[in-house]
């Protein structure tokens, strides 16, 4: 097996080494099919995890460099162990520069208000209303825009600053997968002078 392959699928994955060189070997070399098959493995990972209690955790702070702008996110973890792992102490200190970087207004899609979603869809129905389109059709444009706007305002659903092939959904699966425990990203908060 090509070590370089097997190098290149580990940066990409976090995966072990051996882990790694068995999927190559079942998938013959080809890159994107191991990658697939490593995160299918990984959301078995999550999906197990799902319901565990995370009571452990840290408060990752961000303070940008005219220290003007901070942001805290509390992420938390099932043990204290992998509450003081380097690695979920990056993961905190990265999506606090998210939150720096990115001004979310609410966590996940699930926070938003009703009302505000309510708005969005009259918007956008009145954008529209001028396009002679099927009903179907507007209301599809509609969940896309609306989806749009869960990306631009919502934590969960928006690309990760430092790789935008990762939602921080995605990300968040990611380190689950690798950590072996359930995170969740509890609370944020931005101050800006």
């Amino acid at each position: 097996m090509d070590i370089k392959l097997v190098k290149q699928l580990r940066e990409k994955t976090g995966a072990s080494v051996l882990e790694c060189q068995k999927v190559l070997e079942e998938t013959t070399g080809d890159l994107i099919k191991a990658e697939e098959s490593l995160r299918k493995k990984g959301q078995k990972i999550v999906d197990k995890r799902a319901g565990r209690e995370t009571k452990a955790g840290i408060i990752g702070i961000y303070l940008h460099s005219n220290e003007k702008v901070a942001a805290m996110v509390e992420l938390t973890c099932e043990t204290d162990f992998v509450a003081r792992n380097n690695e979920f102490k990056e993961l905190a200190h990265d999506l606090a520069m998210q939150v720096v970087a990115t001004s979310p207004l609410y966590l996940s899609p699930e926070e938003v208000p009703a009302e505000i979603i309510e708005k969005e869809k009259e918007i956008y129905q009145v954008e529209l209303k001028k396009e002679k389109k099927p009903v179907a059709v507007i209301e599809k444009i509609i969940e896309g825009k609306l989806n749009k706007y869960f990306e631009n305002n919502c934590l969960s659903k928006q690309k990760f600053i430092k790789d935008d092939q990762l939602t921080i959904e995605d990300l968040i699966k990611l380190k689950i997968a690798k950590i072996g425990e359930n995170i969740q990203i509890r609370r944020f908060v931005k101050l800006e002078i």
